[in-house]
């Protein structure tokens, strides 16, 4: 069995790798893999940078630039802090961190990688919040085929 636990820091994706590494634990589990998609809060690239009326300077990219390594090794932290909380339950995990959009990216590696299950929170990080279950995860489990997707609140 392969798993893939997604984690963003939060509670809820704590509770998911609390429930993972029980799983883990308990099953004849061959591989454990933890992802952490995010979407980069600032494009330099994007057309509302740089218009006629602003053309971005060579301190704006220098700044933009140090934001976005900033919040990636904000992410890695998250990935590490997810692999320690496993090996602290002698449960070994690799980290995956992607960039992308967060269903699709986790439904595709997946897919991919032929992970049998993948272990979710209920909500994340996000912005708004949905109902019932977050964005993602509603997704996750909508878009995943061949696959198991168990979501912890």
């Amino acid at each position: 069995m392969k798993i893939l636990v997604c984690t963003d820091g939060s509670d809820n994706s704590k509770k998911a790798l609390e429930e993972a590494a029980v799983i883990a634990e308990g099953c004849k589990v061959n591989e454990v893999a933890l992802i952490h998609v995010y979407e980069p809060k600032l494009d330099p690239k994007a057309p509302s940078w740089g218009s006629r009326d602003y053309a971005l300077t060579e301190k704006d990219n220098e700044y933009i630039c140090k934001l976005l390594e900033e919040e990636k090794e904000d992410r890695k932290r998250i990935l590490e802090d997810a692999v320690k909380f496993m090996k602290d339950r002698n449960v070994n995990a690799r980290a995956i961190l992607e960039e992308g959009h967060p269903a699709h990216t986790i439904v595709n590696l997946a897919s991919q990688e032929g992970f049998d299950m993948i272990i979710m929170g209920s909500r994340g990080l996000g912005g708004l919040k949905k109902a019932f279950l977050g964005s993602i995860s509603s997704a996750v489990i909508q878009e995943a085929e061949n696959c198991t997707v168990a979501v912890v609140k």
